[in-house]
Protein backbone atom coordinates (compact mmCIF):
# COMPACT_ATOMS: atom_id res chain seq x y z
CA UNK A 1 0.00 0.00 0.00
CA UNK A 2 1.43 3.37 -0.96
CA UNK A 3 1.79 6.16 1.59
CA UNK A 4 -0.84 8.18 -0.26
CA UNK A 5 -3.37 5.31 -0.16
CA UNK A 6 -2.61 4.69 3.52
CA UNK A 7 -3.24 8.37 4.28
CA UNK A 8 -6.54 8.27 2.40
CA UNK A 9 -7.74 5.29 4.40
CA UNK A 10 -6.49 6.82 7.65
CA UNK A 11 -8.28 10.09 6.94
CA UNK A 12 -11.63 8.31 6.64
CA UNK A 13 -12.06 7.91 10.43
CA UNK A 14 -11.33 11.62 10.92
CA UNK A 15 -13.85 12.46 8.19
CA UNK A 16 -16.48 10.27 9.84
CA UNK A 17 -15.72 11.63 13.33
CA UNK A 18 -15.95 15.27 12.17
CA UNK A 19 -19.17 14.60 10.26
CA UNK A 20 -20.60 12.81 13.32
CA UNK A 21 -19.68 15.73 15.60
CA UNK A 22 -21.38 18.23 13.29
CA UNK A 23 -24.40 15.94 13.02
CA UNK A 24 -24.64 15.74 16.81
CA UNK A 25 -24.57 19.55 16.98
CA UNK A 26 -27.43 19.69 14.47
CA UNK A 27 -29.44 17.12 16.42
CA UNK A 28 -28.93 18.99 19.70
CA UNK A 29 -30.30 22.17 18.14
CA UNK A 30 -33.31 20.24 16.86
CA UNK A 31 -33.93 18.66 20.27
CA UNK A 32 -33.84 22.14 21.80
CA UNK A 33 -36.26 23.38 19.14
CA UNK A 34 -38.69 20.56 19.90
CA UNK A 35 -38.42 21.13 23.64
CA UNK A 36 -38.62 24.92 23.73
CA UNK A 37 -40.37 25.97 20.50
CA UNK A 38 -42.95 23.31 19.64
CA UNK A 39 -46.42 24.62 20.41
CA UNK A 40 -45.01 27.99 21.49
CA UNK A 41 -45.14 31.45 19.97
CA UNK A 42 -42.19 32.49 17.81
CA UNK A 43 -39.13 33.67 19.70
CA UNK A 44 -38.03 36.95 18.18
CA UNK A 45 -34.25 37.30 18.38
CA UNK A 46 -33.80 40.34 16.12
CA UNK A 47 -37.10 42.17 15.61
CA UNK A 48 -38.11 42.26 11.96
CA UNK A 49 -35.09 40.16 10.96
CA UNK A 50 -34.65 36.80 12.67
CA UNK A 51 -36.94 34.51 14.66
CA UNK A 52 -37.09 30.99 15.97
CA UNK A 53 -40.27 29.29 14.76
CA UNK A 54 -40.93 25.56 15.05
CA UNK A 55 -41.97 23.76 11.87
CA UNK A 56 -42.23 20.07 10.93
CA UNK A 57 -41.13 19.78 7.31
CA UNK A 58 -42.40 16.57 5.74
CA UNK A 59 -40.74 17.34 2.42
CA UNK A 60 -37.41 18.60 1.15
CA UNK A 61 -36.02 22.07 0.45
CA UNK A 62 -38.63 24.84 0.57
CA UNK A 63 -41.29 22.26 1.45
CA UNK A 64 -41.08 20.53 -1.92
CA UNK A 65 -41.77 16.79 -2.25
CA UNK A 66 -44.18 16.72 0.70
CA UNK A 67 -44.86 13.22 2.04
CA UNK A 68 -41.95 11.68 0.13
CA UNK A 69 -40.02 10.66 3.26
CA UNK A 70 -38.96 7.20 2.06
CA UNK A 71 -37.76 8.25 -1.43
CA UNK A 72 -35.94 11.26 0.07
CA UNK A 73 -34.29 9.00 2.66
CA UNK A 74 -33.18 6.50 0.02
CA UNK A 75 -31.83 9.29 -2.19
CA UNK A 76 -29.91 10.73 0.77
CA UNK A 77 -28.37 7.33 1.58
CA UNK A 78 -27.24 6.94 -2.04
CA UNK A 79 -25.76 10.46 -1.95
CA UNK A 80 -23.91 9.64 1.28
CA UNK A 81 -22.46 6.46 -0.23
CA UNK A 82 -21.23 8.41 -3.28
CA UNK A 83 -19.70 11.13 -1.07
CA UNK A 84 -17.77 8.56 0.99
CA UNK A 85 -16.70 6.69 -2.15
CA UNK A 86 -15.37 9.89 -3.71
CA UNK A 87 -13.88 11.15 -0.44
CA UNK A 88 -11.46 8.22 -0.25
CA UNK A 89 -10.35 8.97 -3.82
CA UNK A 90 -9.26 12.54 -3.07
CA UNK A 91 -5.48 12.90 -3.38
CA UNK A 92 -3.89 13.27 0.03
CA UNK A 93 -2.27 16.63 -0.48
CA UNK A 94 -2.94 19.89 1.32
CA UNK A 95 -4.42 21.46 -1.82
CA UNK A 96 -7.50 19.24 -1.47
CA UNK A 97 -8.16 19.99 2.21
CA UNK A 98 -10.97 22.47 1.33
CA UNK A 99 -12.60 19.76 -0.79
CA UNK A 100 -12.35 17.26 2.07
CA UNK A 101 -13.80 19.78 4.54
CA UNK A 102 -16.68 20.66 2.23
CA UNK A 103 -17.60 17.01 1.76
CA UNK A 104 -17.42 16.50 5.53
CA UNK A 105 -19.85 19.36 6.17
CA UNK A 106 -22.14 18.19 3.36
CA UNK A 107 -22.17 14.71 4.89
CA UNK A 108 -23.13 16.12 8.28
CA UNK A 109 -25.99 18.08 6.77
CA UNK A 110 -27.31 15.09 4.86
CA UNK A 111 -27.03 12.87 7.95
CA UNK A 112 -28.75 15.41 10.20
CA UNK A 113 -31.85 15.62 8.05
CA UNK A 114 -31.78 11.88 7.29
CA UNK A 115 -31.90 11.11 11.01
CA UNK A 116 -34.98 13.32 11.33
CA UNK A 117 -36.72 11.67 8.38
CA UNK A 118 -36.02 8.16 9.66
CA UNK A 119 -36.80 8.66 13.35
CA UNK A 120 -39.41 11.44 13.27
CA UNK A 121 -40.93 11.13 9.80
CA UNK A 122 -40.23 14.83 9.23
CA UNK A 123 -37.38 17.34 9.50
CA UNK A 124 -37.41 19.86 12.34
CA UNK A 125 -36.95 23.41 11.01
CA UNK A 126 -36.82 26.42 13.30
CA UNK A 127 -34.67 29.25 11.89
CA UNK A 128 -36.58 32.02 10.12
CA UNK A 129 -35.49 35.25 8.40
CA UNK A 130 -38.55 37.50 8.39
CA UNK A 131 -37.60 40.33 5.96
CA UNK A 132 -37.46 38.01 2.98
CA UNK A 133 -40.05 35.54 4.30
CA UNK A 134 -37.47 32.81 3.66
CA UNK A 135 -38.64 29.24 4.39
CA UNK A 136 -37.78 27.89 7.82
CA UNK A 137 -34.57 25.91 7.96
CA UNK A 138 -32.18 24.26 10.42
CA UNK A 139 -28.48 23.80 11.12
CA UNK A 140 -28.19 20.79 8.79
CA UNK A 141 -29.67 22.90 5.99
CA UNK A 142 -26.99 25.52 6.67
CA UNK A 143 -24.32 22.82 6.39
CA UNK A 144 -25.72 21.67 3.04
CA UNK A 145 -26.09 25.14 1.53
CA UNK A 146 -22.69 26.41 2.65
CA UNK A 147 -20.86 23.24 1.59
CA UNK A 148 -22.54 23.17 -1.83
CA UNK A 149 -21.60 26.82 -2.42
CA UNK A 150 -18.00 26.14 -1.37
CA UNK A 151 -17.90 23.00 -3.55
CA UNK A 152 -19.18 24.97 -6.54
CA UNK A 153 -16.53 27.64 -6.02
CA UNK A 154 -13.80 25.02 -5.63
CA UNK A 155 -14.85 23.01 -8.66
CA UNK A 156 -15.47 26.00 -10.90
CA UNK A 157 -12.69 28.39 -9.92
CA UNK A 158 -10.00 26.74 -7.79
CA UNK A 159 -9.22 23.29 -9.13
CA UNK A 160 -8.21 22.62 -12.71
CA UNK A 161 -10.25 20.08 -14.63
CA UNK A 162 -7.43 17.53 -14.68
CA UNK A 163 -6.95 17.87 -10.90
CA UNK A 164 -10.52 16.81 -10.17
CA UNK A 165 -11.04 14.27 -12.93
CA UNK A 166 -11.09 11.53 -10.27
CA UNK A 167 -14.44 12.90 -9.06
CA UNK A 168 -16.09 12.13 -12.37
CA UNK A 169 -14.64 8.68 -13.03
CA UNK A 170 -16.94 5.77 -12.34
CA UNK A 171 -14.05 3.35 -11.77
CA UNK A 172 -12.99 3.01 -8.10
Amino acid sequence: MTTQNKYRLNSLPLFLLAAAALTVLDQITKLLAVRYLKGQANRILIPGVFELEYLENRGAAFGSFQGMTIPLSILTMILLAVIIWKYVQIPSIRRFLPLRCSLTVLTAGACGNLIDRIFRGYVVDFLYFTPIDFPRFNVADCYVVVSVIVLAILLLFVYKEEEISFLFRIKA
